[in-house]
Formats: C-alpha cells, sequence, structure tokens
C-alpha cells in the first residue's frame, strides 16, 4: 500500500487537531478519534480496491523478435470491476534491449480492456527472457495505490530483422517498392514467362496481342513477357574477428546477417537458387543454392546462431572450398571486412581467382568512426595520431577496392544502415542487365 497526495492531506488533518489540544484537552481526544477514522476509512478504502486478481493482464508480441529493429510490444489489461480503475504498468524487459519506457500508464473502463504498446530494440541475436508485469492501482476513494505481479515470465527469440521482409512484402504487393528505396529493375524481352499485359504499340508483334481482351476492352491488348533467368545466388559471410566491431553498438556481422537473409528472400521471389557459406579461419555452413522460400527460412535457422570467431579469416581455404562445391557459374557476393596487412591481401587474391569464373560482389560496411576521425581538426597529439590512422585505413581501404575492380570484381562500400537496400539495388541491377 502506498498513500496518495490525497491520502497524505486526509491524514495531516488531524495534526491541527493535536496543535490545539495544546490549550484544549478535549482536542486531543477529538484528534485521536479523527486518526482511528481515518484508519477506518484507509482500510475500507483498501478492502474496496480489490486485488490484483480483478485484472487481465498480459503481453503480447511477435514469436521472434526481430535484431536491431523497434519491436512492438503491447500490453493489455481487462478490467473486471464495474468501476474505472487508473493504473500505471510496468514490465521486466530483458536488460539488454534498448527500451524508451518501462512504466505505462492509463485508465481501464468497467468490463473494458486496456491496450498499450512500447517498443524494444535488441541489440543482439539470441534468447532473452521477458520477467513479470507489475500493476499499481489507484483505490476506489483515490487515498492510496495497491500494487501486484502479475506472472508474465517467458522466453524469448532475437532473430535477424524479418521486419524489413515483411514490408517488403506489403510493398510489393502494393506496387510500392520505392518506398524502401528498392529502384525497379526488371527483364522484358522475347521469353515465356508471363509478365503483363499492356496496350499494343505499334512495334509490337501481332502474335503477342491477347484478342479476348481487346475485345473486353475495345483496344488491342499486349502480352508482355520477361526472361527466364533462374541462376545461383550464393552469400558468403566472413566471420573473422573484424565483423565483431559495432556500428551504432551492433556487430558488423548482425548487420550483414539481416542484408543476407534479405537479399536471399527477394532472390527466391525472383526464381533463383541461393545458396550461403560462412567462414572464420575454417568454413563453418555450407548450403548448396535451392530454390523456394523453404531455402530462406533454412538460411534463418542456421544464421540465427551465427556469431563471430576471435580469429582471421582464411580466404584461400574458403574460396577454395567454394569453388569445388560450386562449379557452375554464379553471383557470389562476399560480405566481408577491409582490415589490413596480409589478410587484405589475401583477399584479392583470392577473389580475383574466384572471379574469373563467376560474377563476384565484395560487400563491405564503411565504419563513421573513422570517417569522423578522418575529419577532425586535432586539438592534442592524441587528435593528431587518430586522424593520421583514420586516413591510413581509408587510404588502404580505397586502394583494396580500386584493386578489386581493375581485377574485374564488383565492389560495393556502404553504411551499416544502408546495407540491406543496397545489396537488394545492386542484385536486381545485376539481374535487370542479365549481367551473369
Amino acid at each position: 500500500m502506498l498513500p496518495t497526495l490525497r491520502g497524505i492531506l486526509f491524514l495531516l488533518l488531524a495534526a491541527p487537531l493535536m496543535a490545539f489540544a495544546t490549550w484544549l484537552p478535549v482536542f486531543e481526544w477529538l484528534a485521536w478519534g479523527y486518526v482511528l477514522v481515518a484508519l477506518l476509512v484507509f482500510g475500507l478504502d483498501w478492502r474496496f480496491s480489490g486485488p490484483v486478481t480483478r485484472f487481465d493482464v498480459r503481453r503480447v508480441h511477435e514469436p521472434r523478435l526481430s535484431l536491431g529493429a523497434e519491436n512492438p510490444i503491447r500490453l493489455e489489461v481487462h478490467n473486471r470491476s464495474l468501476r474505472p480503475v487508473q493504473f500505471q504498468l510496468r514490465d521486466e524487459a530483458p536488460e539488454q534491449f534498448q527500451i524508451e519506457t518501462r512504466i505505462l500508464g492509463g485508465q481501464a473502463d468497467p468490463r473494458e480492456t486496456w491496450l498499450g504498446q512500447y517498443h524494444v530494440r535488441p541489440l543482439r541475436r539470441g534468447d532473452y527472457y521477458f520477467g513479470d508485469l507489475h500493476l499499481r492501482w489507484r483505490s476506489p476513494l483515490g487515498l492510496q495505490f495497491r500494487q501486484g505481479r502479475v506472472p508474465a515470465a517467458e522466453q524469448v527469440k532475437v532473430f535477424p530483422n524479418l521486419l524489413d521482409v515483411r514490408r517488403y512484402d506489403l510493398l510489393l504487393r502494393r506496387n510500392r517498392l520505392q518506398e524502401m528505396g528498392l529502384r525497379h529493375s526488371r527483364m522484358f524481352g522475347e521469353g515465356t514467362e508471363f509478365e503483363r499485359m499492356r496496350e499494343y504499340l505499334p512495334d509490337d508483334e501481332f502474335r503477342r496481342i491477347n484478342w479476348k481482351a481487346s475485345a473486353r476492352r475495345h483496344r488491342p491488348v499486349t502480352m508482355e513477357y520477361q526472361t527466364e533467368r533462374s541462376q545461383n545466388v550464393i552469400a558468403v559471410i566472413d566471420c573473422g574477428r573484424m565483423m565483431q566491431s559495432p556500428v551504432a553498438e551492433i556487430a558488423k556481422l548482425d548487420y550483414v546477417v539481416n542484408a543476407s537473409l534479405f537479399l536471399a528472400y527477394v532472390a527466391t521471389g525472383k526464381g533463383d537458387r541461393v545458396g550461403m557459406m560462412t567462414f572464420a579461419d575454417s568454413v563453418m555452413h555450407y548450403l548448396s543454392p535451392k530454390q523456394g522460400r523453404g531455402q530462406f527460412y533454412r538460411m534463418l535457422e542456421l544464421l540465427y546462431a551465427v556469431e563471430p570467431q576471435p580469429v582471421e579469416p582464411d580466404y584461400g581455404r574458403a574460396m577454395a572450398y567454394l569453388a569445388v562445391k560450386q562449379r557452375r557459374r554464379s553471383l557470389v557476393i562476399i560480405f566481408t571486412d577491409l582490415s589490413s596487412g596480409t589478410s587484405m591481401n589475401a583477399l584479392v587474391a583470392q577473389v580475383s581467382l574466384l572471379a574469373r569464373s563467376n560474377l563476384t560482389l565484395v560487400v563491405t560496411i564503411s565504419d563513421p568512426d573513422v570517417y569522423s576521425a578522418a575529419r577532425q581538426k586535432p586539438q592534442t597529439s592524441q587528435d593528431v595520431y587518430e586522424r593520421a590512422a583514420a586516413a591510413q585505413l581509408l587510404d588502404e581501404r580505397r586502394i583494396t577496392l580500386e584493386t578489386l575492380q581493375r581485377r574485374g570484381v564488383l565492389t560495393l562500400d556502404v553504411p551499416a544502415n544502408q546495407l540491406s537496400i543496397a545489396v537488394i539495388n545492386r542484385y536486381l541491377e545485376l539481374k535487370g542487365r542479365m549481367a551473369l
């Protein structure tokens, strides 16, 4: 029980009676009588406020939370009594999550359900636990608060970001993918896979005219087809030590996992065969290219538990393994980090060999902290050192990317928050140009 301001003032009314007792002893008896009445009122007010079981309280959320996204957590409070109740509700969300607020307040009308919502932002994949719900509500006379615990402990799994996938599906059905920043890139031509119907143009072939549709619309209508291009797309993910460095509190590997899954979802929807390989100093996982949404879900389950390893990546072993496993020409998208020294030289050498028989794209995440350090105005000797080191890293990165491009390797260097969209746009561009 916690007294409200009204309850405290109600009790303090006994103070003036105690003060008057200094001159008239009868006021002392009045004061003690008032205190007894006040305590009786408090007791009745507490009794009629009821236990926590007068409410039905529950937490509702997706069975899989998405990494790095604002996941909505909905709280419901059903008031089973016949009077409105003001309350505050606190949820025991995992401490590792970024949370906008932990306490929600509102009023539940008689026999009605109050709905509230807050958001959590997980920063790492894995298993986490929500605790119980704590409800505090005002008594009928408003003299005090009662509070109780509602058992609601549960495990929750944080998966790679699936919210972008759901948004993609929604915008795809509405033909509004440009709202995600995706560019429209289609291949129209002499294929046999139906794409759409449109009005007849003078240079269209007569055999493409749909006479039934033309009769319904009272004007010539042409059938348009797209070229069938079912190709292999393989995501190769570096899980070495540099991939555990964070950007905006999220590891680079997690950005790459999100982008790889988004790519797999889009590519399988386009009819392509999608595969995946993860590696560090050795190959960790390999999925041969397959079609269908089932391959996306297999990748999702596999990438859920992938963690960066505190070792240097062995590009030679990884590319040799891929060459043995995959002999058909494929679009190979390598997600890695450009560090320095021998590992960067090994990357250039091994990827250049791979590019002879495959269309190869190297994707890297630019670090905004390095860019800002290279542009800072030094105030101390430490600032001078940081600026020189950052400038050297950027120069080595630029030289490596230019060397890869001269050897026929495509490159993509983008900030972490633009990675998924940039990768999808490059994939759609290559597919639209029939580059493979």
